[in-house]
């Protein structure tokens, strides 16, 4: 073979390359491009200022509680008990601010206290337990939280919530609705977080390889516990929006909420088996799933069907990540 036929067959491949690792980061992006596109050609009621800041109000629940999600899957680890968590925290936030009309500071603290709490007891019962997985630790959890949920008022819901407590989840800034404006800080904080904190580093340390994080000396165990907490805590927070935005608590709200989260984040382009995903791509999953629902709900699409799409939808993504596993083994 030439000197210049095998030249031309390294730039080739070399192109391939280029062209997989562009796909790898670019590809829910793409996803949402023509997701957006095809919902455009087929309803005029799609693309307009209303319907677009109508996702974004919609997506504000689900982003806050994927970007918590997304810190156990990059430790591949997981937290089914999110759902739970905010149920029992807008319960408890209900109980403070509307039973016993304490001040709404005091029940945003609860809330968001309530949420860090039973992730921090996530943490430990994993760390400390050493409970085989973080699915059995969390799957507890959740029917816990939720047992509590329902247990504290007898199943009733709790309405009549301060304005303070509803503000996250009613105003606007201009046309934007505060929730999303606050999903973007919030994303923000967690990319600075995640590529430029030691712990951040540590996180995706543990993720691709816990006996090799443990060995080179990171508190593995204690990092962990930190990972549970955040996603306890953006629970809370996801609940504190949703409070805003039906001015009530009720023990089943949450309820497989938890399912939309790691979908957006596995749909991001995150790893089951940890060590891989970031910030923006798992608001762009969290996206996908909310501009899916509105297209479908916009071509009056039954709910039931809205299901089917979603489930392929995910399964579709985990595949994916399936078949770039095991192209990077090969190599």
């Amino acid at each position: 073979m030439s000197q210049v036929a095998v030249q031309t067959e390294k730039e080739t491949v070399k192109e391939k390359s280029s062209l997989k690792r562009y796909l790898s980061k670019f590809g829910p992006l793409i996803g949402l491009i023509i997701l957006v596109a095809v919902l455009t050609v087929l309803s005029d009621k799609f693309l307009t200022v209303n319907n677009i800041m109508n996702i974004a109000r919609q997506s504000s629940i689900n982003s806050l509680l994927a970007i918590g999600m997304l810190l156990p899957i990059l430790t591949a680890g997981i937290d089914l008990s999110v759902g739970s968590i905010l149920a029992i925290a807008i319960m408890l936030m209900g109980v403070v601010t509307v039973n016993m009309g304490m001040n709404p500071v005091i029940g945003i603290l609860v809330c968001l206290g309530v949420g860090a709490g039973f992730g921090w007891i996530n943490g430990l019962l994993l760390t400390k337990l050493h409970l085989p997985h973080p699915f059995i630790s969390t799957l507890g959890t959740m029917n816990i939280a939720r047992g509590i949920a329902l247990i504290i008022t007898a199943a009733a819901p709790i309405a009549g919530f301060p304005y303070a407590i509803q503000f996250l989840g009613q105003e606007f800034v201009g046309p934007i609705p505060i929730s999303f404006a606050l999903v973007i800080a919030v994303y923000i904080i967690f990319h600075i977080f995640l590529t430029r904190t030691q712990t951040g580093r540590y996180i995706y340390a543990i993720g691709g390889n816990p006996e090799a994080a443990r060995l080179s000396g990171i508190k593995v165990d204690r990092v962990l516990v930190i990972v549970y907490t955040i996603s306890g805590l953006m629970a809370g927070l996801a609940g504190l929006v949703m409070v805003g935005r039906v001015n009530s608590a009720f023990p089943l709200a949450g309820l497989s909420y938890e399912l939309d989260a790691i979908a957006a984040v596995i749909i991001g382009g995150a790893s089951f088996l940890g060590g891989v995903g970031t910030v923006w791509g798992t608001l762009i999953g969290a996206m996908i799933i909310a501009v899916l629902r509105n297209g479908l709900n916009l071509l009056n699409v039954s709910s039931d069907f809205q299901m089917t799409v979603i489930g392929a939808v995910i399964i579709a993504a985990v595949y994916v990540d399936v078949i770039r596993q095991r192209k990077s083994k090969k190599k």
